[in-house]
């Protein structure tokens, strides 16, 4: 492929890389990973409450991978309250896959940042060490499509299979029981989602940089430049 189009391609992917930084970056900070209700089940059942009456004791939550929002209604208004996970409810959650979340997510933007600074070396420099080359740009971009993966998984699990979303509307509750309503995955959750899938994306612009060469080293090469080429 003609210098100037793989120049191009590597830019794009740098870009992609970045902007898949800042996104993961802001997913991180951001309260919008889980958003659903919550039905007092107590009051609901106090006053055999059906229909619309139903309506009354469905509050909302919402909260990131930090912190969230609740509102309590039993019958009685909504009690809107703010809530931390650390250190507030770090011995109601399952703290060590919480934790590994966040790990995963810290170690995402790092890659995503050396993916896109690699990217751009690639596109304006010539490859001249192994994790400067192509083989390093598929590393980057498996690293954090893998931490992507990893990250989707473990917060889902989190989330269905130990029932976050209750222990954060029962934390501190001694009267009333709160049991999920409804939940869905926010703007976060798929932003992480899209990393994943930009970060393999990019392992296609790898490989089709280098589409018109064979995969084997050259046997009679002049220079570095020449022979790490041949990688893509």
């Amino acid at each position: 492929m003609p210098g100037q189009q793989k120049k191009m391609l590597f830019c794009t992917a740098g870009v992609l890389s970045f902007a898949c930084a800042l996104g993961a970056a802001a997913a991180v900070g951001s309260q919008l990973w889980v958003r659903g209700s919550v039905l007092c089940s107590t009051g609901a059942l106090l006053v055999n409450a059906s229909g619309p009456e139903l309506h009354k004791f469905i509050g909302d939550i919402q909260y990131g991978l930090f912190s969230g929002q609740r509102v309590r209604q039993c019958g009685l208004g909504g009690r809107p309250q703010s809530f931390s996970f650390f250190p507030d409810l770090l011995r109601t959650i399952p703290a060590s896959i919480h934790v590994s979340v966040i790990l995963f997510c810290t170690v995402l933007i790092v890659f995503a940042l050396v993916a896109a600074g690699f990217f751009m070396l690639n596109a304006f420099g010539s490859p001249y060490e192994t994790l400067h080359g192509p083989v390093g740009l598929y590393l980057w971009s498996f690293i954090c499509c893998s931490c992507g993966c990893l990250i989707l998984i473990l917060f889902s699990s989190e989330v269905k299979i130990h029932h976050l979303s209750e222990k954060i509307a029962n934390f501190k509750e001694g009267t009333f029981i709160f049991k999920t309503h409804s939940e869905q995955f926010a703007n976060s959750f798929w932003t992480i989602l899209v990393c994943s899938l930009v970060h393999f994306l990019n392992a296609l612009l790898i490989r089709f940089a280098g589409f018109e060469f064979p995969f084997s080293k050259s046997k009679d090469s002049g220079t570095i430049t020449g022979a790490v080429d041949l990688m893509y």
